[in-house]
């Protein structure tokens, strides 16, 4: 599937993105290991956070749904998980794969978790390493590929894991092997990462604690259900975000986003630049706080990226490197190596697009550099990763020509009815199949 971004077009209006993906994902699995039964609402229907669900019921989980964002889990308790008839697809991933493994660790059944070409390249010995320490018997492809085999049966233990990089996946793995382990697990993070299974976890009732960069669970614990009302994903608001920033005569609001501390870098960082952004209605929904985002046209300009937004923002730098290219000056981002292990090696795949649309950017080895200046039309291989085919449907705002987006069918992954919205507040995609 390719997308046709036509320049020009207009950001005005009201939206409301789907829900968050990460939140969507934990909702599911948390909501399958209590006991009762466990009410969604505004859950993301992106393939993503359906490969979890569709795990979860290979597992022996009764659920209902999606149907408009409404999902049904009837929790099985803590122990009550049942092994698999075969391998669990995990399609492209790296949450469902990554948190799964720690949930599964400690199950008394054997199972094995593949996903899609991109997922199978991921690394995964960064979440190996922790769970063998922990007593988890767990095997990989070669060079810590997928796929990736838990042997049901193992007593963990508990164990105190600094880790090596500030991944949440990473976090979240190690902490839901120690709900099965025996004593106190402790997680310690090198920078702020996202915290919504620390925060979704207490919410289920199960004793967490945070302290600083240190969180602390002790395994033995039962989940209790609860209703979940999920904000829209901040990640899939960056788009029009910075969509709105760039483009002249812009004013966008969009409703019900989750700000999360521990996300907020792409606000941030497009204030920084002098984006125009205001925050309303403030609340708090399920332990995790929400806000109206109002976003207006501004002329930006080039900056370097403050090192500690980094893992606030690691999943919005695609789009961030779009405002850059429209930005008055250089732009320059350091400390982002992890960009080069996501869905795509997002620093070269943006580096590469964006110099084929005449914008002049160089990739480091862990960051780019960026001034901004004209863009004009072209080819863009996206190389199946959703966050890239967005982003360069956002450069098309600003673009001389048409932009043609190659192997986009990955953006169901997150956004499903991102064209369609992008439409509906002025932009010009077109769908090829």
């Amino acid at each position: 599937m390719e997308f046709l971004a036509q320049p020009g077009g207009a950001v005005n209006g009201t939206v409301r993105v789907p829900g968050d993906k990460s939140i969507s994902h934990r909702s599911i699995m948390f909501g399958a290991i209590a006991d009762g039964t466990t009410t969604v609402e505004g859950f993301l229907e992106g393939e993503d956070a359906l490969s979890t669900l569709k795990a979860f019921q290979a597992m022996g989980v009764e659920i209902e749904g999606p149907d408009a964002g409404r999902v049904t889990i009837h929790g099985v308790g803590r122990d009550g998980l049942q092994a698999p008839a075969g391998e669990l697809y995990m399609g492209n991933s790296g949450t469902s794969m990554r948190l799964l493994a720690g949930l599964l660790a400690g199950q008394p059944f054997d199972v094995t978790m593949t996903g899609d070409v991109s997922l199978s390249k991921r690394p995964m010995e960064r979440v190996a390493a922790p769970l063998r320490e922990m007593g988890a018997v767990v095997e990989t492809a070669e060079g810590g590929r997928p796929p990736l085999t838990l042997r049901g049966g193992q007593q963990l233990k508990a164990i105190d894991y600094v880790l090596p990089m500030a991944s949440a996946q990473v976090k979240s793995c190690v902490l839901l092997a120690g709900m099965y382990a025996e004593g106190e697990t402790r997680t310690t993070e090198p920078a702020p990462t996202r915290d919504h299974s620390e925060r979704m976890l207490k919410g289920f009732g199960y004793p967490v604690t945070v302290n600083g960069a240190t969180a602390t669970l002790s395994g033995g614990h039962r989940l209790k259900a609860v209703h979940i009302d999920v904000p829209a994903d901040i990640s899939s608001a960056a788009f029009f975000m910075v969509a709105a920033s760039i483009a002249p005569g812009a004013d966008l609001t969009l409703q019900h986003v989750g700000i999360n501390p521990t996300r907020i870098g792409i606000i941030n960082i497009l204030r920084e630049m002098g984006g125009d952004i205001t925050l309303s209605n403030e609340r708090e929904v399920g332990g995790e706080p929400v806000a109206d985002i109002r976003v207006r046209y501004a002329p930006l300009k080039g900056i370097d990226i403050p090192e500690e937004q980094v893992p606030l923002a690691i999943d919005e730098f695609p789009v961030l490197f779009i405002a850059a290219a429209c930005a008055e000056g250089r732009t320059v981002l350091r400390g982002a190596e992890e960009l080069r292990v996501k869905e795509s090696d997002r620093i070269q795949v943006m580096a590469d697009g964006l110099v084929s649309l005449g914008v002049n950017a160089q990739a480091t080895p862990d960051g780019i550099i960026i001034d901004g200046g004209p863009i004009g039309g072209g080819r863009v291989n996206s190389h199946h990763d959703h966050r890239i085919a967005m982003s360069f449907s956002v450069a098309a705002l600003r673009a001389s020509d048409t932009i043609h987006i190659e192997d986009c069918d990955n953006v169901a992954t997150s956004f499903p009815n991102f064209v369609e919205l992008a439409t509906q507040v002025g932009m010009r995609i077109e769908v090829s199949k």
